[in-house]
């Protein structure tokens, strides 16, 4: 027996407004709504979702990326070792819980330690360096819900792992700022900046801590600093980005190594073209990243301003039981990106449903106009007709609610003579076509820009 089935209840009788799984008819009625904080992509708007995703990943294909499809969740010590527990990532914002198996995981905050999981549990690293993947989906939050800042949130990442190459900051680097250009964003800004290495970090985790340990902060952001003070310079809170504004930078403190790699990707990405302006003051939220870190801001968003960004890794494989291998990867924000698109009141989509849209008039016509249509499809065609035996002028309002180019509408004198008459319904002129040529006359046209 399926484990959803139940038998009914005798002592639940007809007209008592209990169903046979104990809901009241009340309960029944009740709609639902999506969960707090996550959005829902529908019609007119999911079709530049799609867009925007779709576009990131065919850029980072073009680079060389290949795709990786991670689990939606994971041992819940992966995040804890991999983002670091002083993050507010793993200490504030994970969906945590133990499963029915009392293990404890977690639904992904971010895609690079689960990259990173895989890569070592797959021996991807064993062959040819770097390796250069590149996912997309959903992943989980627990924030305060506002403009840009979702529960579950949509990225597009990459991550090449493998080889410490200024070179390869560049290329990841450059490879978000096409993904933008590629989808139309103009008024954005990439800020970049260096976090140093495990040589010189020490030195400046010691003159920032004495720096810090010398403010009136709160007994929490005073923890966050004995454990990781560079969290304490993220912290978006007015009075305490005011207190820590004379704070030391860390670009003060590089290494020869850390300065020489930095000074060598601005470089490249001034050979490449790339704009930037370099913020020393840019903190990046996961505690795994060293050396180049990066953000694109959008102003257009308000106090959410970030729509992507990323950095190097050098450590955190060997920190997941791999090899002492660096990496460099970046996440963008697919939604993030609809609001920027939104604000520069850019849309770089033909928002049309299909292209050619049957009318069928007659029961007879019918079945004809779906063959037609479906003919369209298999040719690439983007199709659809009216349903319902609505008139002709329900189903013509109804192709311009598709957005479709052509209609091909058939009535009784078009059965006979065995012909289709094609509409262009930007210009109205109608052209009777012998049926089997209709398909190559649509492509014909379809192939030229609409009027």
């Amino acid at each position: 027996m399926c484990k959803y089935h139940r038998e009914p209840d005798p002592q639940l009788k007809l007209g008592t407004g209990i169903n046979w799984f104990g809901v009241s008819e009340k309960q029944q009625l009740t709609k639902f709504s999506a969960p707090k904080g996550v959005p829902d992509y529908y019609p007119p708007q999911s079709p530049l979702f799609l867009h925007v995703r779709d576009t990131f990943s065919h850029q980072a294909h073009l680079a060389g990326y290949e795709h990786i499809e991670l689990p939606i969740f994971e041992d819940t010590g992966l995040f804890a070792r991999g983002v670091g527990e002083s993050t507010d990532v793993v200490s504030k914002e994970m969906y945590t819980f133990a499963d029915r198996g009392d293990r404890s995981v977690t639904l992904r905050p971010e895609g690079t330690a689960g990259v990173m999981r895989s890569v070592i549990e797959h021996n991807l690293d064993r062959g040819q360096l770097p390796v250069k993947l590149t996912y997309h989906g959903p992943f989980f939050r627990y924030e305060r819900p506002q403009a840009g800042r979702y529960r579950q949130l949509q990225q597009v990442g990459v991550e090449a792992i493998g080889v410490d190459d200024p070179l390869l900051d560049a290329e990841v680097i450059a490879l978000a700022d096409r993904c933008y250009r590629a989808v139309g964003l103009t008024q954005y800004r990439l800020e970049i900046s260096s976090l140093g290495d495990h040589t010189c970090r020490p030195e400046y985790r010691q003159a920032l801590q004495a720096f810090l340990f010398a403010l009136p902060l709160d007994d929490e952001t005073k923890r966050r600093a004995e454990v990781n003070p560079l969290r304490v310079l993220d912290d978006k809170r007015p009075e305490v980005k005011e207190m820590t504004a004379d704070a030391p930078l860390m670009l003060d403190y590089l290494s020869h190594e850390a300065r020489d790699h930095f000074e060598t990707v601005t470089g490249l990405l001034d050979d490449l073209g790339v704009n930037y302006v370099i913020n020393p003051r840019l903190v990046r939220g996961l505690d795994y990243y060293t050396k180049t870190c990066f953000e694109f801001v959008h102003d257009g968003l308000g106090a959410q301003s970030g729509i992507g960004g990323g950095g190097r890794y050098d450590g955190l494989m060997a920190q997941l039981g791999g090899q002492a291998l660096s990496g460099i990867g970046f996440g963008l924000g697919v939604d993030r990106t609809l609001l920027a698109l939104e604000a520069e009141q850019v849309n770089p989509i033909d928002t049309s449903r299909v292209h050619v849209y049957g009318v069928a008039m007659g029961d007879a016509a019918r079945s004809h106009v779906a063959a037609l249509i479906d003919q369209c499809r298999a040719h690439g065609i983007a199709a659809d007709m009216s349903y319902g035996g609505r008139g002709l002028k329900g189903a013509m309002k109804g192709a311009d609610r598709a957005g479709a180019r052509f209609a091909l509408v058939v009535g009784e004198s078009e059965l006979e003579a065995g012909q289709v008459m094609v509409k262009n319904l930007a210009t109205g002129e109608q052209v009777a076509t012998p049926r089997n040529d209709v398909v190559a006359s649509l492509q014909q046209q379809l192939s030229r820009p609409s009027q």
